[in-house]
């Protein structure tokens, strides 16, 4: 294996190309070393440098020609609006029509309208702009993955939702438009987390209230007590999706709900493995909780 002190500086940055390798004195049999890592098709990185998508785009990047740009669940990841790196093995970019592109075993491409202000800049990569991403995933993913798509990106302030209503509504002719406005409809720009989306949803479309998402809840006498993830004022009662995090605090959590019921709050907690093994069960249940404190907002099935 080459020695870290003889790997050439230039190499050590980022993405290179064969003919850069040659230059910079590392030959191709070299390349297939363990020194060496390959990202794309003719482009590596040495192995010394993190595991990282975005090594993989910078390599890509050169070849999306202007005025086109990484877009779909790849300006997802760009924008950090996914957990992981999407599982498809082709990277994704749309190209204006008329732009001559070459699609790649690495690289595929849309060809699609795609107006100047639709793309920008990310990272020192060429991404679709986040009204347009949101835009495209809302009306290409399922919708409860748009949804959380959309969440995300306008939590962490990419845009407002105004900005994506409009943006939706002077293109009523595109495919898809239909559920983009779904999606606009069902969002939540305070929600937090992708499974608090999901478990939001799945009680909306049961045929619940919506819940109003991140409440802070205080005592009788002024003190803070919790914020909960979605909560039902009438009737008092709290919804919460528990991850890791939660699993590794039980003293900590069973002092919060302590104090939230002397509050006078209820709470259902719920994990991913209710969300996506027994949906249904956690909408009666809820129904069901809701139904016995009188919810106004209350509907039956």
């Amino acid at each position: 294996m080459l020695r870290p002190d003889k790997v050439p500086d230039d190499l050590k940055r980022g993405p290179f190309t064969i003919p850069q390798a040659e230059a910079a004195g590392i030959s191709r049999f070299q390349l297939r070393g363990p020194a060496w890592r390959r990202v794309a098709r003719g482009a590596y990185v040495w192995s010394g440098l993190p595991p990282d998508l975005r090594y993989r785009l910078l390599a890509l990047a050169r070849h999306v020609p202007a005025g086109s740009a990484f877009s779909g669940l790849t300006a997802a990841w760009i924008y950090g609006l996914l957990d992981r790196p999407p599982d498809s093995v082709a990277v994704e970019a749309t190209a204006p029509r008329g732009v001559v592109v070459c699609d790649r075993a690495d690289l595929r491409f849309l060809r699609c309208e795609l107006a100047a202000g639709d793309v920008t800049k990310r990272c020192a990569l060429p991404v679709t702009s986040p009204v347009r991403t949101c835009f495209d995933l809302a009306r290409r993913l399922p919708l409860v993955a748009g949804v959380t798509a959309v969440d995300a990106a306008l939590h962490r302030k990419l845009l407002e939702v105004e900005h994506l209503r409009r943006y939706v509504a002077q293109r009523p002719g595109w495919r898809g438009v239909s559920q983009a406005r779904c999606v606009i409809d069902l969002s939540e720009p305070a929600t937090e987390s992708p499974m608090e989306s999901q478990l939001r949803l799945l009680m909306v479309r049961g045929g619940l209230p919506r819940p109003e998402p991140q409440v802070s809840i205080y005592d009788r006498h002024g003190v803070f007590v919790a914020r909960l993830d979605l909560f039902y004022r009438a009737a008092n009662l709290g919804v919460e999706y528990d991850g890791s995090a939660h699993r590794d605090s039980l003293a900590a959590d069973a002092r919060r709900l302590n104090r939230l019921l002397r509050a006078g709050v209820s709470v259902l907690r719920y994990t991913a493995g209710d969300v996506y093994n027994r949906p249904d069960e956690v909408v009666e249940e809820v129904r069901a909780e809701l139904a016995a404190r009188k919810h106004p907002g209350f509907v039956r099935p």
